[in-house]
């Protein structure tokens, strides 16, 4: 049923009213919002609205009557002429209005403009005309390209951004985001938000949000220290980093949330937590053992010391023999006594550190290495190679640690150390052909050797890298970078 104004008037109001129906058709298309154009098979516009002269600038009287190119830019004229022809032969045009197809307008002041149109055609006694309907779509190509601009931006982001409504289903999820979580936007576009957060949190998250709305604050800032947690598609929990703001908007707040997984820095948080407590720990239990030491060798030595003393001191005219004989003994304890004292001493420092230099150290360490396991461990190192203090020392420990990790873990057969200096830098390697580990994996609770590694090069602004593989054997290479004064030259 056709509801139009038009339709509704019977024939014997169209026969005896024809200046009124003409005044109704004409109201009706000046009070269209689009412009409406009519041209003949000439291409001479016969009818143009109101619409039509605010968007082109030219007042109707100008017009009518006119060329059609009048409004189409010079260089699509031809093309135009063209399809209008196909359109009045074959009846079927590309164009239809809402598609993404846009034609161009001219304006009376020159000026060139997106159009959405849609043509049509009328065969009537003295030819057809065709109606072309046009919308002005500036705004909408200037709002689309600004999307298209701000999506980018987000999607280019590094961080995960996330926009929920008022009822917390999401309506924007950025490139990011996809990566963290492992949802595509497509399936998390419109889902609630609770889907991305472990079900224990989900409580206290709709708790913490209708808060913030009501107050503004939040105890969420990017960098803070505070971590939340976020549940990936594969069902795996993991810590993130996030901040929340609002925006009030005509239909409601949005919520936008930027994420951040930190999965590696809390597991680095958690190491080096864990080798603090394991260096404090060592620290107590090497105290502990030099005081045994201390307490069951050299104290009991000095007290034995002290007695023979005593006695030779009052038996010495008595009995020289015994006496003489009494101070040979306390000689070789005394022998033994600085022994003991140069063994404690050296486990806390090696003395060769200090008396002979780096290089003899590394030497004297490889060698009671492979005297100690069985495996054979060769040694590659300028022989001027000399450092101050701290970086000789930090080189001894990462080859000792290194070592030590040699001997617990690796079940090699070989062992190569090597050393060199470079301008600015020292490096140092040390290669096994043991059993290998996948480095990607978690490390072990009790296993701080590596990380041991890190922090004494990283004391010293330097850098550890470890290759293994299972099977092939291990690899750590470590550089530090070195003073001005203790560069080579």
């Amino acid at each position: 049923m056709d509801y139009s104004p038009i339709s509704g008037l019977d024939a014997a109001s169209l026969a005896d009213n024809p200046g009124s129906v003409a005044a109704l058709l004409a109201g009706v298309l000046d009070s269209a919002m689009d412009a409406i154009i009519t041209v003949d098979e000439q291409q001479k516009i016969i009818l143009y609205n109101r619409a039509a002269e605010k968007i082109f600038g030219w007042p109707q009287q100008e017009v009518m009557h006119q060329s059609l190119q009048r409004l189409i830019p010079g260089r699509f004229r031809q093309e135009h002429a063209g399809h209008v022809d196909r359109f009045g032969t074959m009846g079927v045009t590309s164009r239809r209005m809402g598609t993404r197809n846009v034609v161009h307008g001219l304006r009376a002041n020159g000026e060139e403009f997106p159009l959405d149109a849609s043509i049509s055609q009328l065969d009537t006694p003295g030819g057809k005309w065709f109606t072309v309907i046009l919308r002005d779509i500036t705004g909408r190509l200037l709002a689309e390209d600004e999307h298209a601009r701000l999506a980018a931006l987000l999607d280019s982001a590094m961080d995960g951004i996330i926009t929920v409504d008022e009822k917390q289903h999401i309506v924007m999820f950025n490139r990011a985001a996809e990566k963290i979580f492992g949802w595509p936007d497509g399936q998390a576009l419109g889902q609630p938000l609770g889907e991305l957060i472990p079900e224990r949190f989900r409580a206290g998250h709709a708790e913490h949000i209708s808060r913030f709305s009501a107050t503004g604050v939040t105890s969420r800032r990017m960098g803070d220290g505070s971590v939340i947690y976020g549940l990936r598609a594969s069902g795996e929990e993991f810590p993130m980093d996030a901040s929340i703001s609002q925006l009030d908007m005509a239909d409601g707040k949005l919520y936008t949330v930027i994420l951040r997984d930190v999965t590696e820095r809390v597991r680095a948080q958690e190491e080096r937590s864990a080798f603090a407590a394991a260096v404090n720990a060592a620290r107590e239990e090497e105290k502990t053992r030099v005081a045994r030491e201390l307490h069951d060798e050299l104290a009991q030595s000095l007290t034995a010391l002290k007695m023979d003393t005593l006695w030779v001191r009052d038996n010495t005219r008595a009995a020289p023999d015994v006496a003489a004989a009494k101070l040979t003994d306390m000689l070789t304890m005394v022998d033994g006594m600085v022994a003991s004292t140069r063994r404690i001493a050296a486990d806390l420092r090696p003395l060769l550190l200090d008396d002979l230099g780096l290089l003899a150290t590394i030497e004297w360490l490889v060698h009671n290495f492979s005297q100690r396991t069985g495996v054979t461990c060769t040694l590659l190192a300028d022989e001027d190679l000399e450092l101050q203090e701290p970086y000789a020392t930090a080189v001894f420990r990462i080859v000792q640690e290194a070592l030590a990790n040699v001997a617990k873990h690796a079940g090699a057969t070989e062992v190569a150390v090597v050393i060199g200096s470079l301008p600015g830098e020292i490096t140092l390697s040390v290669r096994d052909n043991g059993r290998g580990f996948v480095t990607g994996m978690p490390r072990k609770r009790q296993s701080l050797g590596l990380m041991g590694l890190h922090e004494r090069a990283q004391l010293l602004n330097g850098c550890v890298s470890i290759d293994s593989a299972l099977g092939q054997g291990t690899r750590v290479g470590v550089t530090i970078p070195l003073p001005e004064e203790e560069a080579a030259p």
